[in-house]
């Protein structure tokens, strides 16, 4: 069963666009490289732009599960453009159309 996560983060103040960058090319190579990746996008906030939400979308958990690993030996983000919490939501994904 298919596997969405929404992973909100807060950038550095006035850092948004600093910090979208540098997921740019980690969502490329994890779209690109990765087993049942379908997405792993990044989007800036509209209203506040130091507001970013990291959308998942993968085919079954087993994927997801070999991403963690992966995770583990990338280096990673500059910890300068984060400020406050990073908040994770899993869900369990459905078509609904």
């Amino acid at each position: 069963m298919a596997v969405r996560l929404v992973i909100t983060f807060t950038a550095a103040p006035g850092r948004g666009a600093d910090l979208a960058v540098a997921f740019r090319a980690r969502c490329e190579e994890v779209t690109q490289q990765e087993h049942g990746c379908e997405q792993y996008e990044i989007f800036q906030g509209v209203a506040n732009p130091d507001k970013l939400i990291l959308m998942e979308l993968w085919t079954e958990q087993a994927d997801l599960d070999a991403h963690a690993e992966l995770n583990k030996t990338r280096p990673p983000l500059s910890r300068e453009l984060f400020a406050g919490v990073t908040e994770r939501e899993d869900y369990v994904y459905s078509k609904t159309r």
